[in-house]
């Protein structure tokens, strides 16, 4: 997990310095070309400045060990940072809108498009290519934080370049009424993409199921299920930034001993590492079988057995979540 940290903070660390270059690069460019859009985008990058400086101080938080205070670590705290990212996009977006409109008459012609152009143009590249870094690092370390932040400079690459067609558009055409309906019209992804972020922070916060996560794990564990595991119910995955921290009751033959029944745990544990590695945290509650269990138990040469397997009990979402032992 160090490793894991250390990376993740490089990676935001390199979307700071970003943030903060291409900044002074916008207002530059806003300098030259008196374009309300490019000031907008330029508006836009105080945003990456705050939330870039925000998200490293969430990854650095989340990578301490658990202490007393913080039995389960500190990595709800990206949850809060890309809440904190998401917001900061939406008012920036507000404000755009309120620029943009303010100076919809305005008949000063801008001026100076060439250099603007360049200057514009190459933010736009920069953005993409450690907007990239940032997305790739962030899903392959599982950092919420991280991630956001590389949607965010995607985000603003796709606004930074609808600006720069604008003035390429307006340098040829005269029409400087075009600068302010771009930068309304790019507001309002802003402003969409913000909310995405902040709703996407507030379903970690508040624990949402997270539905692709648990077909991927439902499917898995239905494809590797061993005899000895009757039945599997009340699974539920809580995340804690990085950490994936997962209970469920294991239903095992009702003779087996304290030692056997600890050793299908262990089974389970080392497939679920398998796949997802050690941000793994599993708790499992084992229930022995009962009478009705017989019906959908594939266990060969049971001793115990009291009536014939029937039919085979395929786990789902639905019924693997249910705080129910399966029978037909």
């Amino acid at each position: 997990m160090k490793d894991v940290n250390a990376q993740n903070m490089a990676a935001q660390r390199l979307v700071v310095l970003t943030s903060v270059v291409l900044f002074i690069g916008k207002i530059i460019a806003w300098q030259i070309t008196g374009s309300v859009s490019v000031l907008s985008d330029a508006l836009e990058s105080i945003v990456n400045v705050l939330s870039g400086f925000f998200g490293l101080y969430s990854i650095y938080l989340s990578s301490l060990p658990r202490d007393s205070n913080h039995p389960y670590g500190h990595g709800k705290v990206e949850f809060i940072s890309a809440g904190f990212e998401g917001t900061l996009i939406t008012i920036a977006g507000g404000i755009i809108i309120y620029e943009s409109v303010a100076n919809f008459g305005n008949t000063i012609h801008p001026h100076g498009y060439g250099a603007g152009i360049w200057i514009v143009a190459a933010s736009a590249l920069i953005n993409y290519i450690v907007g990239a870094i940032a997305l790739k690092k962030g899903k392959q370390n599982h950092s919420l934080a991280l991630t956001a932040s590389g949607k965010h400079l995607h985000t603003d690459t796709i606004s930074t370049l609808a600006i720069l067609a604008g003035l390429i558009v307006i340098s040829f055409t005269g029409w400087t009424w075009l600068d302010s309906v771009i930068a309304i019209t790019f507001s309002l992804y802003i402003i969409y993409s913000g909310f995405a972020i902040v709703r996407q922070s507030l379903a970690g916060i508040m624990d949402e199921s997270d539905e692709k996560l648990l077909n991927e794990l439902v499917a898995f564990l239905e494809e590797n299920r061993s005899e000895n595991w009757v039945d599997l119910h009340n699974l539920r995955i809580i995340k804690y930034g990085a950490i994936l921290h997962m209970d469920c009751h294991l239903t095992v033959p009702w003779y087996f001993n304290v030692h056997e029944a600890h050793n299908e745990i262990d089974k389970l544990q080392a497939l679920l590492t398998n796949r997802f590695g050690e941000r793994v945290e599993l708790f499992v509650h084992t229930d022995g079988c009962l009478d009705f269990s017989c019906a959908i138990c594939e266990k060969s040469g049971c001793p115990q057995r009291l009536q014939p397997f029937t039919q085979k009990m395929n786990w789902t979402v639905k019924n693997i979540s249910s705080n129910l032992k399966h029978r037909i």
